[in-house]
């Protein structure tokens, strides 16, 4: 079975039916590395109430297509997942997802650092947080095209 490998959506998603799918019966699958983010209840000193992400449809996937494709020519992976949610969502409500399975663990951890960093500066998404002092569009962060940097990849935030 072939599962789709970017999903964007509105309803949760359940970490260990996407790993088995991911998995499905390949017996050279050694190693599974994921990452889950979630809703936080507080950010840049103020509390959280919820927060709204929104996506371009159509760009947004075939951005983390590529960036899928990226990290395949990079590591030595057998197969990646990434999952986002889009809409309004409350802490601690689950955001995103990124799977990744391959022979050995070190190719595993990579490929899921390298396309979570990816994920942070370069995947069009705008979040918007609802805080007591009202609504904000979350920045991108100096931290995270510096996480990119890492990889040997020099661009500004999406």
């Amino acid at each position: 079975m072939s599962v789709a490998r970017v999903s964007i959506q509105t309803n949760d998603f359940d970490l260990s039916q996407e790993v088995a799918a991911l998995r499905d019966g390949d017996k050279r699958v050694g190693a599974v590395c994921s990452f889950v983010g979630t809703v936080r209840d507080r950010n840049d000193g103020s509390s959280v109430s919820s927060m709204e992400l929104e996506h371009y449809p159509g760009m947004t996937e075939k951005a983390i297509e590529a960036m899928i494709d990226e990290a395949h020519r990079r590591f030595d992976i057998l197969g990646a997942r990434v999952i986002h949610r889009v809409g309004l969502l409350q802490p601690p409500d689950q955001i995103m997802m990124v799977a990744v399975v391959s022979a050995h663990r070190g190719q595993s951890f990579e490929a899921c650092e390298f396309l979570m960093d990816y994920l942070k500066t370069q995947a069009p998404f705008w979040k918007k947080e609802q805080t007591p002092e009202g609504a904000r569009w979350v920045d991108a962060r100096v931290a995270d095209d510096a996480a990119l940097a890492r990889w040997g990849i020099s661009a500004p935030n999406a």
